[in-house]
């Protein structure tokens, strides 16, 4: 985290005309920042609505929130602006609840050894057992990779179980062909082994227990009517503030000369387009977006490095059903059963009741995709079909007991983490700053960076000090030694910086 002296003179040198691109949380939290300093910005959202991926979707009265936004931070800054835009009362505490569903039953989460291997039965808890065994005298020969990684710590038969098919379910490619440090990452380090024998040892040890695996934390904040809450009163208080957001304003140039930007054209609907003068552009559009939309265009190796960078998309599917079918009380659940492509099951009546009308509860069955393949491609009907029949063939309702269903897409929900992708945006950064250095990328997208949502504002936070003198890299935020959703003495055994929310690298595509 960047620990330069924050810049609050608001009579600091006026930044002139500021251009933001986007309207999720880090480009209206970049224009609602100075709006409190006196500035205005035009906000440029080439969508119909605000919040990006912290939208949330409103279809005959039910409410949709794309991947469920816990809103829980170690960033105090972050946290007095939420309450700062949202008064107190709107806000719930919740408790976290999320578990695995496997073979009809429920497994904690994150995995509880002992949970494991009794839902799992005598029989296989010892072959579980053998297998780590196993590995304890043959370790797997390639531990470079996530697949490597996990067999070495739990054995293969855990690893079959709890591991394989979600991690290929998000990421597209099997994790025999994804990095170790992602494992290392979210798993914490801790091994069979330390799972079984931490509570022993623990009991009976004199020290230090703040060296000792934590958990995940138990409760979060969560605006009664969806994230997308939030960022509909920020709106109205950047309007208030004298910026102007303008929708199906779709950035197709920046112009530059001279080392700077200055101007931005949009294209509405219509094709015609509209020109507004910059002194600096505040960035939330995908990063290779923004690099093929300067003008005059960078060299051919910048433009490469642009076309190689990759996003996963995100498609929804929220199944309306009875409330009283519904007899799990999680957020969500991870599933791994292999027969179905859901990856995640949200409950939203878990997450508000304020989501969901009395009597009935929403189901959000989640897929990751690819633009443009067969299920983006789909029929919300045929979707709508389909997630019904994977939610029966899980056991969890009965067919007749879906009401009406919603799809909801999402593209470039994930960037993707392949092992080229530093070097390609170290290109388009490294160019930006010679060539364009008014131009301030922020948030997940317009960093490629997997960040959450409250290092994503942090970066537009610290950019708009920037605009008013500070000093801040912004590239740093997020570069922690912890998991920034474990409890305070939790540590990460990778080691890892740079990265944000942390992604597994993925293979090349071909």
């Amino acid at each position: 985290m960047p620990t330069d002296t924050p810049n609050t003179d608001t009579n600091a040198t006026d930044p002139g005309d500021v251009v933001v691109i986007g309207a999720g949380p880090a480009g209206l939290t970049a224009a609602y920042e100075l709006g409190k300093r006196g500035g205005t910005a035009t906000v440029l959202e080439a969508d119909d609505v605000v919040g990006g991926i912290s939208r949330t979707v409103v279809a005959d009265g039910y409410r949709f929130d794309i991947g469920g936004h816990r809103f829980f931070t170690k960033v105090k800054e972050v946290e007095a602006l939420w309450h700062e835009i949202l008064p107190d009362e709107e806000f719930m505490q919740r408790p976290r609840k999320s578990r695995i569903y496997y073979q009809g039953k429920f497994y904690d989460y994150p995995i509880n050894v002992v949970n494991a291997l009794k839902n799992l039965g005598p029989v296989e808890a010892v072959r579980c057992g053998l297998s780590f065994l196993w590995v304890r005298v043959r370790p797997p020969k390639d531990l470079t990779t996530l697949e490597g990684y996990i067999v070495s710590n739990y054995g293969r038969r855990l690893y079959e179980h709890f591991f394989e098919t979600y991690s290929t379910k998000v990421w597209g490619v099997p994790p025999s062909e994804m990095s170790a440090d992602w494992g290392a990452q979210r798993i914490k380090g801790m091994s069979l082994w330390d799972a079984v024998w931490e509570p022993i040892r623990g009991r009976f040890s004199r020290r230090d227990r703040s060296k000792q695996v934590t958990s995940l934390i138990e409760e979060f904040q969560y605006p009664k009517y969806g994230p997308g809450m939030m960022w509909e009163r920020c709106h109205e208080l950047v309007e208030g503030q004298g910026s102007k957001v303008q929708f199906r304003a779709k950035v197709t140039r920046v112009e530059h000369r001279d080392g700077r930007a200055v101007s931005v054209t949009a294209t509405d609907e219509s094709g015609a387009e509209t020109t507004h003068a910059a002194d600096h552009v505040v960035s939330t559009m995908p990063f290779p977006a923004l690099l093929r939309a300067m003008d005059p265009p960078p060299p051919a190796e910048v433009l490469a490095a642009a076309a190689d960078l990759h996003f996963r998309d995100f498609l929804s599917v929220s199944l309306v059903v009875p409330e009283a079918k519904v007899d799990w009380s999680d957020n969500w659940i991870y599933i791994h059963d292999p027969e179905v492509k859901t990856m995640r099951i949200q409950n939203f009546g878990s997450w508000s009741p304020y989501l969901v009308k009395d009597g009935r509860n929403v189901l959000g069955l989640e897929y990751t995709v690819d633009e443009g393949d067969e299920w983006w491609s789909a029929t919300d009907e045929h979707l709508i079909e389909t997630g019904t029949k994977e939610l029966v063939r899980l056991g969890l309702i009965q067919s007749d007991d879906v009401e009406q269903g919603y799809v909801v897409r999402m593209p470039k929900a994930y960037p993707v983490y392949d092992e080229d992708y530093q070097r390609n945006v170290g290109v388009l950064r490294g160019w930006l700053e010679a060539n364009v250095a008014n131009v301030h990328p922020v948030g997940r997208n317009g960093m490629h960076r997997y960040n959450n949502q409250d290092h994503s504002m942090m970066t537009a936070m610290l950019t708009v000090e920037n605009l008013y003198g500070a000093s801040h890299d912004i590239w740093e935020v997020n570069v922690e030694a912890e998991y920034h959703e474990t409890s305070e003495t939790a540590s990460s055994a990778s080691g890892s910086s740079g990265t944000g929310r942390d992604a597994p690298i993925l293979p090349k595509r071909t």
